[in-house]
């Protein structure tokens, strides 16, 4: 990874899909190798900004930038980490984390060296011939994160990857990111319904709306100032 991050803006930018606005008017910008969480009761626009900040989804109006350029499209400096790991059945973890690699271009020998040390590094170099089926939720999001983070990307659009896991590998998954992205930095824009993990994660947290962004609090916050900034909406999210 190249350690720098990217600095992703959205510009009075209205999103939506089929005809259907989400969120409207949204300002928000992150700065690079910043942690910003965004929590907000369902359908508020969270997985849609995602979206749009990995040129899967363009702006009805306004702009959203990467690093001051318009994102028109798709692009390996992106990465966005659903909470589906979405593993391929038929490859091993190993495999798995190369595919990242291969459609790089990356050359055989080096992609499989860069998998076996992605999988070190997330705690499964033992499982690495193992396939998916044969791996628990939590061994698979390790894989999932391995691969995501095999690939360079100088950001990482998490769509509320750790929501289906247990407790104890929940915490387990958080502490992981935390000390793979001291190591190597990324900007990272990570969506959940938890406040807690938003806390623990976020050098800033943002509460979105359907008219941009209603609140956000800087590292270090209170729960309660931003269960009471979510007012209303707070028994959607916690």
């Amino acid at each position: 990874m190249s350690g720098d991050g990217l600095v992703l803006r959205a510009e009075d930018a209205t999103l939506g899909y089929g005809g259907r606005t989400v969120v409207e008017g949204l300002g928000l910008d992150v700065a690079a190798g910043e942690i910003l969480v965004v929590l907000g009761p369902s359908g508020c626009g969270k997985s849609t900004l995602l979206r749009a900040f990995a040129g899967l989804l363009p702006a009805v109006s306004g702009r959203v930038l990467a690093d001051g350029e318009p994102v028109t499209g798709t692009s390996a400096d992106r990465a966005l980490m659903f909470q589906d790991d979405a593993l391929l059945p038929w490859r091993t973890a190993r495999r798995n984390v190369e595919l990242a690699l291969a459609l790089r271009g990356v050359p055989r020998g080096e992609r499989r060296a860069a998998a076996v040390r992605w999988l070190d590094r997330v705690g499964l170099g033992d499982a690495a011939g193992r396939l998916p089926r044969e791996l628990s939720g939590g061994m698979r999001q390790r894989v999932q994160l391995a691969r995501t983070l095999a690939a360079g990307p100088r950001a990482i659009l998490m769509d509320e990857p750790f929501g289906a896991l247990d407790a104890q590998t929940r915490a387990s998954m958080q502490r992981l990111l935390l000390d793979v992205l001291a190591d190597a930095p990324a900007t990272v824009v990570f969506v959940t319904h938890d406040v807690d993990e938003a806390l623990l994660l976020g050098h800033r947290v943002v509460v979105l709306g359907a008219a941009g962004v209603a609140a956000e609090f800087p590292a270090p916050a209170s729960r309660d100032e931003v269960l009471a900034a979510l007012g209303a909406r707070t028994k959607e999210v916690v």
